[in-house]
């Protein structure tokens, strides 16, 4: 039987639809799976919510990204590795509590007051000053209080004769960094070991022979590594555990409510005798060291060698 026109005209288009089937199945099979457009096949974009961040990232501000205060802050509460360092490279500063340098003194911040019992700790900052710091240890004088003095080195080796006059008076000294950077703890390491080492050597030439016994970071700012720095150095991180806050000169009936209100066990207290009128600070100490007599507290200094 011969073929008509109509049969032949089906055999073409089948033929054709073969052709564009086999030709469609090649163009898959060589094309790349669900490429992105920067050629990764299984990596989310960059930015996306299912990318990991960089370690640390979330945790550790940009440098300036949050201009650190001058005014304190509590000594140790948003402690932060110094900037540049890899993640757990101050572990063994930040982690033991009850580590201790070579020389015997622990890395934790010391916020109590030496003693038995009812203790208190005064411990006086950012001097030496030749107004307020005169001043200060008359009233100290006065009420038989023996304090720290936490001394910029800068200032001590301008006034090193108040540095003598604070030892002579049997004080305790402790350092306060070299020019009071609130902002170490983003800085590196070899700045933070020089702010420190530095700031101990101005205050033992202002007064030679006399130990510098505490280090305390300007506003609270200390890193793990700081405080390995300054007990390998012999020197006890100091942070406080009453601050009314003096420096802000907020009014005699406020620091004083500030300092009589529920006091914690063994107290360290914050006072100023350097960064401005320190007058409300001598008018404070005037009134509150006599009632701290008054309820049955001692004078001591910060414990140094104890947890």
């Amino acid at each position: 039987m011969g073929i008509t026109s109509s049969s032949a005209r089906r055999v073409r288009r089948a033929g054709t639809a073969a052709t564009a089937a086999v030709l469609g199945i090649l163009a898959v099979s060589a094309a790349p799976a669900v490429a992105a457009p920067d050629g990764s096949a299984d990596k989310p974009p960059a930015g996306s919510a299912d990318k990991p961040a960089a370690a640390g990232a979330a945790e550790k501000p940009s440098a300036g990204s949050a201009k650190k205060p001058a005014e304190k802050v509590p000594a140790g509460s948003a402690e932060k590795p110094a900037a540049g360092k890899a993640a757990g490279s101050a572990a063994s500063a930040g982690n033991a509590g009850s580590a201790r340098s070579a020389a015997g003194i622990p890395l934790a911040i010391s916020r109590l007051a030496q003693g038995p019992g009812r203790d208190v700790a005064i411990t006086i900052d950012d001097g030496p000053d030749p107004r307020w710091t005169p001043q200060v240890l008359e009233v100290l004088r006065k009420n038989h209080v023996k304090a720290t003095f936490c001394m910029i080195g800068t200032k001590a080796q301008k006034y090193p004769e108040l540095v003598r006059s604070v030892a002579a008076d049997g004080h305790r000294l402790c350092n306060h960094s070299v020019d009071h950077d609130v902002t170490m703890d983003h800085k590196p390491v070899a700045y933070q070991k020089q702010q420190i080492l530095e700031a101990k050597a101005m205050i033992e030439k202002a007064a030679p022979g006399v130990p510098v016994g505490y280090y305390r970071a300007p506003g609270g700012a200390f890193t793990p590594d700081s405080r390995a720095i300054a007990a390998e150095s012999g020197m006890r991180p100091l942070g406080w555990s009453v601050d009314p806050k003096d420096w802000s000169r907020p009014g005699l009936p406020a620091m004083i409510t500030a300092l009589e209100g529920k006091l914690p066990h063994q107290p360290t207290v914050l006072f100023h005798d350097g960064g401005g009128d320190r007058s409300e600070t001598v008018a404070a100490l005037k009134q509150y060291l006599p009632w701290l007599t008054a309820q049955g507290y001692h004078f001591t200094f910060p414990a140094r060698t104890t947890l």
